[in-house]
């Protein structure tokens, strides 16, 4: 039998260790998420979420159960800071971006209900077409995604909680299509916003969406000469719906910078190599973010309404001689930026952030080495993406970068019309246009 007198010891022993475990989870309840700290730099900076709100939770559970055993609870106080949809107006998301690729991967994420979903809509819309009932899916994707965040919208009166919804990457240069697909996503919701192209075509739409007092985000952006072109719009735009009294409240501008995009899809790899110049992997880097930093400050300068966005980030393990890096974040930490992160991102961000150097609040304003400027600056593929006047609106849509990526967006689409399809097909149904059975016959 044990002794009464070893009972208070015993007691006071397990309050301790009680003490201890709630001191440690606290501790590890208050410990800042690296885009926390990022956030520090500059309050008025934000960050996104880059991708669908509807997978969040399918990530964030993936995420923590990877998690190693010493960081998973820190992980999970962390994640659900970031967005916890069952609290969105307090998330600390400030806004999302959705593409087709996102969207595709919002309906892989649960096809057994979208599934279903979509042969609902082909039993009510017996004559629709695959690409009609794929358009009222996509719609519905970028709906949901606009609902869960909506309370971030309502509770910032407006200032965030905002989607990007895009249009269709197969219309790039149809302005006519982009115009109507672009005024049907807008009305899905208040806190939608319609990313447009980066072509001569998505400049005129951008400027149109803007004197209507809806909110744009330009994507399939890469260079100088498209953020001119993207600022002249919206201040065109704005001009003009200023002058007409139109109601600004819903409208929001922000600029893509498709970092990372810029330097693997386009030809500066390929012209280096044709003449001999050999660019590292942090002249890559550096000639991503000379574009960035260009563009940011004249816009700085010039107190344009818009929003530079940094997207297309990445972790390297090759570019920093000191170790693993995020030069995309690093070096411009302290702007007033946008920061749009995708699931994938995030969790390089924190299985690296143990070994990344603490964020520079001045980064922003670090200039690029005028070495590796000079070098970038005999590469064409450079000296148009870098120089004001590089390129002409109508050259755009023939810019590497540009080509690649709305070919990879259109193909995301063709394979969320498949699934479509296939719905179609389970149902028995003919997966073909009306249109081509009635020009066959």
């Amino acid at each position: 039998m044990q002794k009464n007198g070893h009972r208070p010891e015993y007691s006071h022993s397990s309050e301790i260790t009680e003490k201890r475990r709630t001191h440690t989870e606290r501790t590890m309840t208050m410990a800042k998420h690296i885009l926390e700290k990022l956030q520090d730099t500059n309050p008025e900076c934000e960050i996104w979420w880059d991708s669908s709100p509807l997978v969040y939770q399918t990530w964030e559970k993936s995420t923590i159960d990877k998690a190693p055993a010493a960081k998973k609870q820190e992980w999970a106080a962390q994640l659900k800071r970031l967005f916890d949809p069952d609290n969105a107006g307090d998330m600390f998301f400030r806004s999302s971006t959705t593409n087709p690729p996102l969207s595709l991967a919002a309906i892989r994420d649960n096809p057994e209900m979208w599934g279903a979903y979509v042969r609902g809509l082909i039993e009510q819309h017996a004559d629709a077409t695959v690409e009609e009932i794929y358009w009222m899916v996509y719609k519905e994707v970028v709906r949901r995604g606009a609902e869960l965040i909506r309370p971030k919208w309502d509770a910032s009166k407006g200032k965030y909680g905002y989607i990007s919804g895009q249009v269709d990457p197969r219309y790039v240069y149809d302005y006519d299509a982009m115009y109507q697909q672009a005024k049907e996503i807008a009305a899905l919701g208040d806190n939608i916003v319609v990313k447009c192209p980066g072509s001569a075509e998505g400049y005129r739409l951008l400027e149109q969406l803007t004197a209507e007092g809806i909110g744009t985000n330009n994507t399939t952006s890469f260079t100088v000469p498209q953020y001119m072109a993207c600022m002249n719009a919206i201040s065109n735009g704005l001009e003009r719906a200023r002058k007409n009294k139109v109601d600004l409240f819903r409208w929001r501008s922000v600029i893509t910078h498709m970092s990372a995009r810029y330097g693997t899809l386009g030809d500066l790899k390929i012209q280096a190599d044709a003449r001999g110049i050999e660019l590292t992997p942090a002249d890559m880097r550096w000639a991503e973010l000379a574009i960035y930093k260009r563009a940011y400050h004249w816009g700085q300068e010039h107190k344009h309404p818009s929003k530079m966005l940094m997207c297309s980030m990445r972790v390297d393990k090759d570019v920093d001689p000191d170790g693993l890096s995020s030069w995309h974040i690093e070096k411009i930490a302290g702007s007033d930026s946008v920061y749009t992160c995708p699931p994938k991102y995030i969790g390089a961000l924190m299985e690296a952030e143990d070994n990344l150097k603490p964020f520079n609040p001045d980064a922003i304003n670090e200039e690029p080495p005028k070495d590796v400027i000079d070098k970038l600056m005999r590469l064409p593929y450079f000296e148009q993406g870098y120089e004001f006047d590089g390129m002409t609106p109508e050259e755009f849509g023939r810019y590497g970068c540009f080509v690649a990526t709305a070919t990879e967006f259109s193909t995301a689409t063709r394979s969320t019309v498949d699934f479509i399809a296939q719905q179609f097909q389970a149902m028995g149904k003919k997966a073909v246009a009306k249109e081509t059975v009635e020009a066959a016959a």
